[in-house]
C-alpha cells in the first residue's frame, strides 16, 4: 500500500540528515554507502576512544549528530520568545505527528497522539471503557504494559468477563520473536467485536508497519529505541474509525479541550476534535526536537532498506 500523503511541514526538509542522505538515492546499504553516507551522521559517537561495539540500540538508540542542534533550536525558541515559544513548539509537535503518521501509513496526522510513555497510551485506552474491561494479554509483554495490566487486575479495574480489548506485542522483547499471523489475529478480534492494542515499541523502526492495511485499532510505541531519539517522544495510535466516534478517555487533560487557551471551563468539558481529544496536560515539547533527526533518518532511508 502506498504511503499516506501527509504534509510534514519543515520537519524533515530543514534537517541536515536529509541533506546528507539525499545523494544516497535508492542505492542499497553496503559497506561503502554506509561509510560514505551513514557514519558521518554519527561522528560524535564514533569519536569516542573506546574499544567496544554498541549492541543496546534495542534499549537506548545512539543519537545522531544533528540531534543536539535540533534540541538547541527548541531551546532557542524559549530563550528568544519566552512564553510565545509555544508557537514554535506546537509547529514542531504537529510536524512530528505528521511524520510519524507517514512512517506508519496512518491516514491522518491526528491519529498519532503524543504521549510521554507507551504506558500512558495504554492507560488512555483502558480508561476509555465505561466499565472495567476484560483484557487478555500474554506473559511476554514488556514491563511497561505488563505492570499496568497486572495492577489494574488486582485493583479490580480489569475483569474476566466478556473480552473488550486484546493487548499484544508485535515483537516480544525477551526473544525477538515476531508475532505470527498478526492479520489473522486482528481479523478474529474484530469479528468478535473486540478491540486490539498492538505494542510496536520493539518493532518500530526495524520492521515495516502499515497500520492502515492491518486495520489496527490502537498501537503504542516511542522513539527511545530504534528511532534513536531519546526520552519521552512516545505515541498512541488511534484508528480513524475510532476517531470518527465519540469515544474518549478519562485519562485526559486540558490540552484535550476544544480550545485550551481560551480557558473556557464548560460543564461538561467541550473536547477537541479527532485525535486531540486523547491529549493530556502539558508535556515536554523539547522531546519532539530530540525526535527529529532519528525520525528523519529512518524515514529517509526507509525501514525496509535498513532491514535488508
Amino acid at each position: 500500500m502506498a504511503a499516506a500523503q501527509i504534509s510534514n511541514g519543515n520537519f524533515s526538509e530543514s534537517c541536515s540528515v536529509t541533506k546528507t542522505l539525499k545523494p544516497l538515492g535508492t542505492a542499497p546499504l553496503d559497506e561503502d554507502t554506509i561509510a560514505h553516507y551513514v557514519l558521518p551522521l554519527f561522528s560524535c559517537i564514533l569519536k569516542r576512544d573506546v574499544k567496544e561495539t554498541y549492541l543496546a540500540n534495542h534499549s537506548l538508540g545512539r543519537p545522531l549528530d544533528a540531534t543536539i542542534n535540533d534540541l538547541a533550536e527548541g531551546m532557542n525558541a524559549w530563550y528568544t520568545h519566552w512564553d510565545e515559544a509555544w508557537d514554535s513548539w506546537w509547529k514542531e509537535i504537529d510536524a512530528w505527528r505528521a511524520a510519524t503518521a507517514n512512517l506508519l501509513n496512518a491516514s491522518r496526522a491526528d491519529c498519532i497522539v503524543p504521549k510521554t510513555s507507551a504506558g500512558q497510551g495504554l492507560l488512555s485506552v483502558l480508561n476509555s471503557f465505561g466499565t472495567p474491561p476484560c483484557v487478555p494479554t500474554t506473559t511476554g509483554e514488556f514491563d511497561s504494559l505488563d505492570h499496568i495490566l497486572k495492577q489494574y487486575a488486582i485493583t479490580n479495574h480489569a475483569t474476566l468477563d466478556d473480552v473488550d480489548l486484546v493487548v499484544v506485542s508485535h515483537v516480544f522483547f525477551a526473544t525477538g520473536q515476531i508475532l505470527a499471523d498478526l492479520p489473522r489475529l486482528i481479523s478474529a478480534t474484530h469479528q468478535a467485536n473486540v478491540y486490539i492494542l498492538l505494542d510496536v515499541y520493539h518493532s518500530y523502526g526495524v520492521l515495516p508497519l502499515d497500520v492502515t492495511a492491518l486495520d489496527i485499532d490502537f498501537a503504542v510505541a516511542g522513539s527511545y529505541k530504534y528511532l534513536r531519539s531519546g526520552l519521552s517522544a512516545c505515541w498512541l495510535y488511534v484508528s480513524p474509525k475510532i476517531l470518527m466516534t465519540e469515544r474518549t478517555t478519562r485519562d485526559t487533560g486540558w490540552f484535550a479541550k476544544k480550545d485550551p487557551f481560551s480557558y473556557h471551563r464548560a460543564i461538561p468539558p467541550i473536547l477537541a476534535d479527532g485525535g486531540n481529544r486523547w491529549l493530556e496536560s502539558t508535556f515536554n515539547p523539547l522531546s519532539f526536537y530530540l525526535a527529529g533527526a532519528g525520525l528523519t533518518f529512518v524515514t529517509t532511508i526507509g525501514v525496509s532498506r535498513l532491514r535488508a
